[in-house]
């Protein structure tokens, strides 16, 4: 039977997509962003916990209630969620089946265009109401610098999901010195500007609540020192981008 590999859960969360949202965070990333704050979900094998779909579909059920006054519903992150695809689809076929609103959140690190890949998303996009997209920076040899790896594909990825009208909200980390520069900023709207499908814009401010992470897994942590942007840094970020629809802040 399959099983997907677990990090954790939250039961209630609030800002990965609309409503109250019972939240999996999935084991396995490919991307070693500098500003990580779940360095714990990377491994690829390590699960705390494996549960099939029924099981999670079963500590699932229980909160409808709350999805139904809230709006909410199901968000898968990680780690990333879609180096699980073939569970994801079973999940979230089951959940749309009791009318339950999905959401995967990704960086979409592992996107590729193997036939196999595009095959199981294009099941997984059947069943997925929404895609949070982290857009993590425009230029290649930066974002390289920050994650490890190329962007090429993951600009292909939003530019795929514009063309299948697929509901998204893309998300920018900022982080002072390595994600805040005019130039990227502007080009990031500019982008994202072009694209059909994009309902909101966020600006997730650098924080470092993960800091004692590293510690426990005995890890240098890579941004020592760099400050958590302040409130005037990310509403210049919003003007800077210039969404054309809908962001949390007034700009």
């Amino acid at each position: 039977m399959m099983e997907g590999r677990i990090h954790s859960v939250e039961s209630l969360g609030t800002v990965d997509g609309p409503g109250l949202r019972y939240i999996i965070f999935t084991q396995g990333c490919l991307l070693r962003c500098l500003y990580c704050h779940n360095p714990d979900t990377w491994g690829l094998t390590d699960a705390p916990r494996k549960a099939t779909v029924d099981e999670l579909v079963d500590e699932i059920l229980p909160y409808r209630p709350y999805f139904s006054v809230s709006g909410g519903g199901v968000t898968v992150s990680g780690g990333e969620p879609l180096l699980q695809m073939p569970f994801i689809e079973a999940l979230f076929q089951k959940l749309k089946q009791a009318g339950i609103h999905t959401c995967i959140d990704t960086s979409a690190g592992c996107v590729n265009e193997t036939p196999a890949f595009l095959s199981h998303l294009d099941n997984l996009l059947e069943h997925t109401d929404l895609v949070l997209l982290d857009l993590k920076h425009m230029d290649e040899a930066k974002h390289i610098e920050l994650t490890g790896k190329p962007n090429t594909h993951i600009i292909k990825f939003a530019k795929m999901l514009s063309e299948r009208k697929q509901s998204v909200w893309i998300r920018h980390v900022l982080v002072p010195g390595y994600t805040d520069d005019e130039e990227h900023l502007r080009k990031l709207g500019e982008f994202i500007n072009t694209l059909d499908n994009v309902e909101r814009f966020e600006i997730l401010p650098y924080h470092q609540l993960g800091v004692h992470k590293y510690e426990a897994l005995e890890l240098a942590y890579p941004l020592e020192g760099v400050q958590e942007p302040t409130n005037e840094e990310v509403v210049r970020a919003y003007n800077l981008v210039n969404f054309k629809g809908l962001t949390p802040v007034s700009v």
